[in-house]
């Protein structure tokens, strides 16, 4: 592995550095951490978005005609290292420029891309991704929401859950089943979807944090025009596992406390009668937190060092996410302990309450982007060879699948 950047690559990086130096605080430990509405995040993230598409800093790998930069995978790892080390706001728009934008630009109409991707760049519109549904679990194929054919357009009738960031989105990729009588993988469809369009209805969900991130989505005889459909009638398990890879690329590792946060805490709060970092289990566990960390790191470097070379991520990167993911709750969960009772309480804690809110949003990260279960499924079957699980359902017509536990 070369982890080093070539002269390109670090002029690219210098350049990149320049830009936000300009524009843009670099975080700090003295930089607090924020709890404001979600109105002015979204105000604060459109500023921000387009200020970057206004001098060639947005969706740096997308076609320059689309609004993008034309850039390589590794110019887009290297922008998304620098940008994470200044305060500005990126999450609104991570699904649907890291999932939503390269699935319209594989598979849409021109008249399509030219009418949608330069307005998601510039952060005009901000999009969403509609795939899980309450019946469906975590097998996407399983989904019961209906598309039908009426005229030159299509119907829509259903529910989708665990949508991250509905209720300020525009737009969305729906993915939908137009033929309940071929196997469940072959009968799908995906839409682009107004999300702002008679007959969707979007119902927050209220979290452990006290924010409502995900959403309930009901369609109820939505009507989409045929020339919104994103590849062939029947195809849609292709396009989405298009998505599905993207995915598992923006969702990426958990941000949040890491050991060097956790190391500050120990050595700032008692534990008996003395600053816990002096137990030896405090220790143990942050030196634990601290070999998984650089884990990650080296396969991070490594997904890295492959796009170098002109390769692709693989399955790999499910590792990423199923690692960080848990050490982020855990971490969150021994903070708190740490801090004995106080750590019931999120204002006015150490570390601006960054323990608490670890512990209470790793849970939703667990399952975004895959549960726990299907990432171990993924690096068993694909990173290890081992055997697939055994599928009842497999060549037999959705319909006639056995649904909640009835035959």
């Amino acid at each position: 592995m070369d982890f080093s950047d070539t002269p390109k690559e670090a002029e690219f990086r210098k350049q990149a550095r320049a830009f936000l130096d300009a524009n843009a605080t670099p975080k700090s430990k003295a930089t607090p951490r924020r709890d404001e509405k979600e109105a002015d995040l979204i105000k604060r993230a459109k500023a921000w978005q387009k200020l970057k598409q206004e001098n060639g800093w947005a969706c740096l790998n997308w076609p320059k005609e689309y609004g993008g930069r034309g850039a390589t995978p590794m110019e887009l790892i290297i922008w998304g290292q620098e940008e994470a080390k200044y305060d500005v706001p990126t999450g609104p728009f991570a699904i649907g420029l890291g999932m939503c934008g390269p699935t319209v630009i594989a598979f849409a109409g021109e008249e399509q891309k030219k009418r949608y991707l330069p307005k998601m760049a510039s952060g005009e519109e901000i999009w969403c991704q509609l795939f899980s549904e309450p019946a469906g679990g975590s097998d996407v194929a399983n989904l019961r929401t209906r598309a039908v054919k009426d005229g030159e357009d299509w119907v829509v009738n259903g529910q989708k859950v665990w949508t991250s960031g509905a209720q300020y989105c525009d737009y969305g990729i729906l993915l939908t089943r137009t033929d309940p009588n071929v196997p469940k993988h072959k009968g799908l469809t995906m839409f682009i979807v107004d999300m702002k369009a008679p007959g969707v209805e979007v119902k927050p969900i209220k979290q452990a944090s006290g924010h409502s991130g995900f959403n309930e989505v009901y369609f109820a005889d939505v009507r989409i025009p045929d020339d919104h459909r994103l590849g062939e009638v029947g195809d849609g398990w292709k396009v989405s596992i298009v998505t599905l890879m993207n995915e598992r690329l923006a969702v990426g590792s958990a941000g949040g406390p890491d050991a060097g946060e956790l190391l500050e805490l120990a050595q700032t709060v008692e534990l008996g009668e003395e600053p816990a970092i002096q137990n030896q289990a405090v220790r143990e566990k942050i030196a634990t937190w601290y070999c998984e960390q650089a884990g990650l790191k080296f396969t991070k470097l490594r997904v890295q060092s492959a796009l170098s070379r002109g390769g692709t991520p693989g399955p790999e990167n499910s590792i990423t996410k199923i690692v960080s993911a848990n050490k982020l709750q855990g971490i969150g969960n021994f903070g708190m302990d740490l801090m004995d009772m106080g750590g019931i309480l999120v204002d006015e804690q150490p570390m601006e309450g960054q323990f608490q809110a670890a512990w209470m949003s790793a849970p939703g990260l667990r399952i975004a982007g895959g549960t726990d279960e299907i990432l171990r499924n993924i690096i068993a079957e694909r990173v290890m060879q081992m055997p697939g699980d055994i599928r009842v359902d497999k060549n037999v017509p959705f319909s006639e699948v056995p649904q909640g536990g009835k035959s």
